[in-house]
């Protein structure tokens, strides 16, 4: 072997660790929330961090500040690994155990509620960073007192729906499951566990069956409204969380990486609508009674660019595209090296 040959083969070695340090050093993300029924943090949300306009939402931004509401689609354990259960203690499922969400864990029976029946029900769940990964709901027990701290034991122990990798409509998931009688004020619970991370993610729908569930003190409680694009839009540059929002119409299973696409303020959706109209955002039922489906989903698809299903993250392609750029450099520093040594050698 050379002398040139040589010295190139211990540089292109020396490039291995270096190109696995860059190719790997970005977190995984996948974040959302459930909009169809509305999510507790969802709804709070939608009022609007700063003032909202519940008792119960005024009373969970006094528990935990308002930048849980800023972050509503990140309610998650990132290391649940199907373990849920075990790792989230009684009286915290709704918050997963997370100390800036604890006001969503407080008993009581005003939350805003979504109107719900039984039978064959659509669920929306709006994701910002799509995965592969399957939902489970919970719905509580006939026994279920809302004036008391949620616990596993208040749950059916048994998912009246579970969906495995669901199609993604415009930039959420949507699934249908049979929802058991109830009568009165009672709660969903999901359960979003990725198949390709240890991360799972948790919301807390409260609904209401029949008339008269909801009543506090002769007062109707407030009916859950989901944040509208406006609202998500306007709120984004405050979350610490994956806002990248992809709105992908038919894009089969919902196995795509979060390549950075956003919405520009001034975008059009497929429809013709601009994508910040104030409507109601993926799966908001705030003008749809009961179970009533809306057009495609509810959603407006902003941008339409399909992104390739390799189950990456948001800062997976520009850091691919970085860590490619910092190897080439790398490599043409030391090629250019090697080659002087060898001259030298030769010399």
């Amino acid at each position: 072997m050379t002398a040139r040959r040589k010295a190139t083969g211990i540089a292109l070695a020396g490039i291995g660790p270096l190109a696995l340090t860059v190719l790997t050093a970005s977190p995984a993300a996948a974040h959302g929330s459930m909009t169809d029924p509305v999510s507790r943090v969802s709804a709070c949300f939608a009022e609007g961090p700063e003032s909202p306009k519940s008792a119960a939402c005024k009373a969970a931004v006094r528990a935990g500040g308002t930048q849980a509401l800023y972050d509503w689609n990140g309610v998650r354990d990132g290391d649940a690994g199907g373990r849920s259960k075990a790792r989230i203690p009684d009286g915290k499922l709704c918050s997963a155990n997370g100390p800036e969400y604890k006001g969503l864990d407080l008993p009581r029976a005003d939350w805003p509620s979504s109107r719900m029946r039984a039978g064959s029900h659509t669920f929306h769940y709006k994701a910002t960073a799509p995965h592969k990964g399957s939902f489970e709901l919970y719905l509580t027990k006939s026994s279920y007192d809302p004036a008391k701290p949620l616990k596993w034991s208040d749950l059916e122990s048994k998912p009246f729906a579970k969906v495995t990798d669901p199609k993604l409509t415009n930039g959420e998931y949507v699934f249908t499951g049979k929802v058991p009688a109830r009568s009165g004020r009672h709660l969903i619970y999901s359960i979003w566990q990725r198949s390709d991370s240890p991360e799972a993610f948790y919301t807390c729908s409260d609904v209401v069956f029949g008339k008269g569930g909801g009543q506090v003190a002769a007062q109707p409680a407030p009916t859950a409204s989901a944040p509208t694009a406006r609202q998500l839009a306007a709120g984004a540059g405050k979350s610490s969380m994956d806002m990248s929002g992809h709105d992908h119409e038919g894009s089969g299973t919902g196995t795509h990486t979060d390549a950075g696409t956003h919405t520009d303020a001034g975008a059009l959706t497929d429809a013709g609508t601009p994508a910040g109209a104030d409507a109601p955002a993926p799966g908001g039922s705030s003008k749809t009674g009961g179970n009533a489906p809306q057009a495609r989903g509810g959603g407006r698809p902003a941008g339409g660019q399909q992104l390739a299903e390799t189950g990456g993250d948001g800062s997976t392609a520009p850091m691919a595209i970085g860590g490619a750029a910092v190897l080439a450099m790398g490599a043409g520093v030391l090629f250019a090296t090697t080659r002087r040594r060898a001259a030298r050698h030769r010399g």
